[in-house]
């Protein structure tokens, strides 16, 4: 088995993704991104639907500012977030090296099924 060898450029993306992946972990930051798919928003609003202070609100910005999927902007005290696509590009593309593996699962699943279905 050869060694796996890593150039800077592949182990500075390996080291975004687990940071995005560890982001996205968690089921408020997605709301987070999916209230940001639909364009900018004030941090107290993209807060107001969540059952948690606006402090709490702000430590996820914080996860999601540093996996860089969201980018803020202040005007006086007024802070706006902005998703950032990048990262979820990013992602996408890695994930989606793996799809053949998944499509061959899913139909010989779906073999399986016929199978039994006609038993």
């Amino acid at each position: 088995m050869r060694p796996v060898t890593l150039s800077i450029f592949n182990l500075v993306v390996e080291q975004s993704l687990d940071v995005v992946l560890s982001a996205i972990a968690d089921p408020t930051r997605r709301a987070i991104i999916d209230r940001l798919a639909r364009g900018p928003a004030r941090v107290t609003d993209v807060a107001a639907p969540f059952s948690m202070s606006l402090n709490a609100v702000s430590k996820h910005v914080k996860v999601l500012e540093r996996a860089r999927l969201l980018r803020r902007s202040r005007q006086g005290r007024e802070h706006t977030l902005e998703l950032e696509a990048r990262p979820l590009r990013q992602l996408v593309r890695w994930a989606s090296r793996y799809e053949r593996f998944w499509n061959d699962r899913v139909d010989r699943l779906e073999t399986f099924l016929q199978k039994e279905k006609h038993r």
